[in-house]
């Protein structure tokens, strides 16, 4: 089992932007009122004069950052994901989208795993929603060394992003000197042949574990990392379910819209395939704690492991 250091991805993005404000004076951090929860405080704290509050009104920010970027600026808009891809999604689509301004969207305490902030906050559509939009780039980073690499290739990538982040802690899985981050392209963490399991952002470590499960009950799965949803990779995905056969994808989403179904859509034209989608079903979230909503829904180590188990004895 994974163990050892634990970080949410919402502290890398702080983080991450407060060392990229170091070497890169354009940019320039946006956040409605929630900075203390984002982490962009860290940001603020080093760079007061470059950080703008722009209170309770997402749709409103969307639109300053879209004019910040026509100055040249690198503007990353900062709040929750609910907030960023539900209620400013015309601002995003329309102001940002749509001229293909080079705006950063860092969208915090994304999926199931927000807790007891319940159903309202749990954005389990986000992804879906930023998908749809023409030009945009949507990752969704597993650990602090993935959102920390994330952060420096959004902002040197010219065009618009949606980076999703997590309030939880997520083990560090990608603390290793080969580790190499590249817009689009997925990551093997896992030699397989029986399945591939394909994941992306906190599931990624829980999707490891079920694994190593799987390997001792003489299953061999693959495990890709893809923490660049769109543009997917489409040729790394269909070159291991030409090798396995079979397909689960495991993402803290809604399986309607989200990697489940980028990836049907993508092998359903190159390589068809059996494919069974772990996510959370059509269905709200639910106030809780968050590791007993992993549970709930199964998107812990054994949930994962089961439903997994099951789609292969059928």
């Amino acid at each position: 089992m994974l163990e050892g250091k634990k970080i949410a991805t919402r502290e890398s993005y702080g983080n991450a932007l407060a060392e990229l404000g170091k070497t890169n004076d354009k940019v320039v951090v946006l956040d409605a009122d929630l900075a203390g929860a984002t982490k962009t405080g860290i940001f603020k704290k080093a760079f007061p004069d470059r950080f703008f509050d722009c209170g309770i009104a997402e749709g409103n920010m969307a639109g300053i950052a879209a004019g910040l970027a026509t100055t040249g600026l690198v503007p990353f808009m900062s709040t929750f994901a609910m907030f960023a891809a539900g209620r400013a999604f015309e601002q995003v689509r329309n102001a940002i989208g749509y001229p293909h301004l080079n705006v950063k969207i860092g969208a915090t305490h994304a999926g199931i795993s927000v807790g007891e902030d319940g159903a309202t906050h749990q954005c389990n559509e986000d992804i879906a929603l930023m998908r749809t939009i023409p030009g945009m780039v949507v990752i969704s980073p597993s650990d602090d060394v993935e959102a920390r690499a994330a952060v420096a290739a959004a902002a040197e990538y010219e065009g618009p992003v949606y980076l999703r982040f997590g309030r939880l802690a997520a083990p560090v899985i990608n603390d290793n000197p080969d580790y190499k981050f590249e817009i689009g392209k997925g990551i093997v963490l896992k030699e397989g042949t029986d399945v591939t399991l394909v994941t992306t952002g906190l599931m990624v470590g829980y999707t490891l574990e079920a694994a190593e499960l799987l390997e001792k009950d003489g299953i061999s799965a693959k495990v890709i990392n893809i923490h660049t949803i769109k543009p997917l990779d489409k040729e790394l995905i269909a070159a291991a379910a030409k090798e396995t056969g079979k397909v689960v994808t495991i993402e803290e989403h809604s399986i309607i819209g989200g990697l489940g179904g980028a990836v049907c859509e993508a092998l359903a034209e190159s390589c068809p395939v059996p494919i069974k989608r772990i996510g959370i079903n059509d269905e709200y979230g639910q106030s809780g704690p968050a590791v007993k909503l992993l549970h709930h829904y199964q998107l812990d180590t054994e949930g994962i492991y089961a439903q997994v188990k099951e789609y292969l004895a059928k």
